[in-house]
């Protein structure tokens, strides 16, 4: 390893771990590189710019706006409402709606932080009426919140296309299937825990009457993502344009056919996401010129050795890739994080003979799981603030619903065609 990359990797280390934010830690850590390897620092300016220039990122604000637009428009809580009328009457049928809640909202924003705080709001207070504990119903919602990253559209999808050069459309049908099973898997978790803390289930199914009234009333929220995915898998328009459509979709329908979004709510939610929206692409922009400096230095190379000369069996490691991207994703962002290490792990992918769409699941859901994982997740954060707990609190009920996401991490790692199939259907 050469001076400038040991420079560049002490610094970030030390500018993180002492709790300086991410994006000004990537910025010193790639100024002392630089100074380091002898570079003019004008580098820094130029590559930190070069690095937003990319087309496709344009579907970010896109879809944050649109998260938000529908948040504030009311698709969220009749999303909810016909998720309660569904399985109400199965055991843990509350927490259930939370996770299906999260489920359909993920199909719309995108974004974990966003789902989190979209269903908790909810359904946060209305278990705790239930009988549930507000710590559970707290890790629910920061744990159900990640799916926003799985099922597309997906914000961090949209960026490893971007960094790995691979079909975002595929990106997006390959995270179905594991954001199904995950939402399965949480589901299990409220059936056993409704009967540990002695929730009682409604007396009743949901009449008929009472299923068509809540999706009549829904039914402009479910059409939402049918109108944006059907769009991108069709061929109708791209991922960067169906971020577009979004927003006037949600836009009419808060506006004009709910009527829940005013006028003067405007300033305030494009402001919301204009913070969520420079928050993202600045940590992009200067990963970007990390990211670079890391390239130079060939450090992806020397990485990616280290880690196949520990072992030449794949399940090995792809093992150690998991828990590697699980501890990082557990302490730092996930997009710089991708920028980072896009090189590295498209290395190793190349030497295993890693089909990339495959590589980018595991990546992105590693990233998903770690949004929740104590102690940095950004969902948890939300989740506790939602819920008025610490983090500490959240953390401990939060366990059994990590196990069962490592669990599915694990199927979809050494089962590819969990994540396949539907890319080489539809491709």
């Amino acid at each position: 390893m050469s001076t400038a990359a040991a420079v560049l990797l002490i610094a970030f280390a030390v500018c993180l771990f002492s709790g300086v934010p991410i994006v000004f830690s990537l910025g010193l850590a790639a100024i002392a590189g630089l100074w380091a390897a002898d570079f003019d620092l004008i580098v820094l300016a130029q590559r930190t710019i070069s690095g937003t220039q990319v087309f496709t990122l344009l579907a970010i604000p896109g879809f944050v706006l649109a998260g938000d637009l529908m948040m504030h428009g009311g698709l969220s809580r009749r999303l909810v409402r016909l998720c309660q009328v569904l399985v109400q009457h199965v055991t843990g049928g509350l927490g259930m709606v939370t996770v299906l809640s999260a489920t359909f909202f993920a199909a719309i924003s995108g974004s974990a932080p966003a789902t989190t705080a979209a269903i908790g709001g909810i359904m946060v207070p209305e278990m705790e009426r239930h009988g549930w504990s507000r710590r559970f119903a707290a890790a629910l919602s920061t744990a159900a919140g990640p799916i926003g990253q799985m099922i597309p559209p997906s914000i961090p999808m949209v960026i490893w296309g971007v960094v790995a050069e691979q079909s975002i459309t595929k990106l997006f049908l390959a995270g179905i299937v594991p954001g199904i099973l995950i939402a399965i898997g949480l589901m299990t978790v409220c059936w056993f825990a409704a009967r540990a803390q002695g929730i009682p289930k409604a007396t009743r199914r949901a009449t008929a009457r009472e299923l068509l009234v809540a999706l009549n009333d829904g039914k402009w929220a479910l059409a939402a993502p049918l109108v944006i995915l059907g769009g991108i898998y069709g061929g109708i328009f791209t991922p960067t344009e169906a971020s577009a459509i979004g927003v006037a979709y949600a836009f009419v329908v808060g506006m004009f056919i709910y009527r829940e979004l005013k006028v003067r709510d405007l300033p305030a939610i494009l402001l919301q996401s204009m913070r969520t929206t420079t928050i993202v692409c600045s940590i992009i922009a200067v990963a970007s010129a990390f990211g670079w400096l890391v390239a130079i230095e060939q450090l992806p190379t020397v990485i990616a050795e280290a880690i196949l000369s520990v072992s030449s069996n794949p399940i090995v490691i792809l093992m150690m890739i998991n828990v590697l991207l699980l501890f990082i994703g557990a302490i730092m962002d996930n997009v710089a994080a991708m920028i980072i290490l896009g090189g590295v792990l498209t290395s190793i992918g190349t030497s295993l003979g890693l089909d990339p769409i495959h590589l980018g699941a595991i990546v992105v859901i590693n990233f998903a799981i770690g949004m929740a994982t104590p102690p940095f997740g950004y969902s948890l954060f939300v989740g506790a603030a939602i819920s008025r707990l610490s983090v500490e609190e959240v953390s401990k009920a939060l366990w059994p619903m990590l196990l069962v996401k490592i669990l599915v991490l694990a199927l979809i790692t050494y089962v590819p065609w969990v994540v396949l199939a539907l890319p080489r259907l539809l491709g």
